[in-house]
């Protein structure tokens, strides 16, 4: 099993061309099983290919479940001899998650807490990427993530962010290139590599998980059980549909957002609006001190 997945790491990155040598790769670690595998796995890669890694974390602000996992992912770099670097929602957006899902009820919003989560996160990593210098930014999405992300975007008819999945994804200016490593490699089995490799990982589940993500999830996973493979098959097919998906998704013209200058397709980014909405409109330039 352990060597199984190395494999498959290893022939993830080598047949994407995800690292190259003498790159500095950013990891987006978590604390959780799949992005402590993965910077595990990277930590080996780099030594050997000769590149740089350093690794973030990001704090939402989740009372009673970050805590302890920004320890362990901390722990796990500090073993590894790699930089760690821990970024919040509270620096950079003046509120953490907890702040904005109560403003977000007061406000009546209706947007689910994983919507703040997720838009959040994503630009808080890729500023932090790019504050570090990174080349690539790395993310411990597995099979079962992306089988997940393929069907949610269908659900939703959102061509745009389908044709924006596989294993990297190299957009405009001013955004770092993602790479997932561990995409083809189910769940369970990066669970049970960490088990064997005696990993210090976090098990604690978000108490904001809910809605249509569990949803698909429970559906491709009761799907998998009656028919195994389904979710592997899942990603080859979208795989073949991939390269037909260009001439559907349409242009658009990359600007700077007039609140924040992150890029973005519209007057303001998503990031923006989001908090716009719940009366946070002032964004920290700088995450890290460099």
């Amino acid at each position: 099993m352990i060597k199984s997945v190395e494999r498959r790491f290893w022939h993830a990155i080598n047949e994407n061309k995800l690292v190259s040598p003498g790159e500095r790769v950013a990891v987006a670690v978590s604390g959780g099983k799949d992005s402590v595998v993965c910077m595990h796995l990277l930590a080996n890669y780099c030594r050997v290919k000769r590149c740089e890694l350093v690794a973030i974390t990001v704090d939402e602000g989740i009372k009673g479940y970050r805590e302890e996992s920004l320890l362990i992912a901390r722990e796990n770099a500090k073993m590894l001899g790699i930089e760690h670097q821990v970024v919040s929602f509270k620096k950079a957006f003046g509120s953490t998650l907890d702040g904005m899902v109560k403003l977000a009820i007061k406000k009546r919003t209706g947007l689910n807490p994983c919507t703040y989560c997720g838009v959040l996160r994503r630009s808080i990593l890729n500023q932090a990427a790019r504050e570090l210098g990174a080349h690539k930014l790395a993310t411990g999405h597995n099979l079962d993530d992306e089988a997940q992300a393929i069907m949610l975007n269908y659900i939703r008819a959102d061509l745009s962010r389908l044709y924006r999945l596989g294993p990297s994804y190299s957009p405009l200016e001013g955004f770092v290139p993602r790479i997932k490593p561990l995409r083809e490699i189910p769940e369970k089995e990066v669970a049970l590599y960490a088990l064997l490799k005696g990993m210090n990982v976090h098990l604690g589940v978000c108490p904001y998980a809910s809605g249509i993500h569990t949803e698909v999830r429970d559906f491709l996973n009761k799907l998998e059980t009656n028919h195994p493979n389904s979710k592997f098959m899942i990603l080859r097919m979208f795989e073949q549909i991939k390269p037909h998906l260009k001439v559907a998704v349409p242009g658009f013209e990359m600007k700077k957002c007039e609140n924040c200058g992150e890029p973005t397709s519209s007057r303001l980014c998503k990031t923006c609006e989001l908090l716009q909405d719940i009366d946070l409109v002032n964004r920290q330039k700088n995450l890290i001190s460099l």
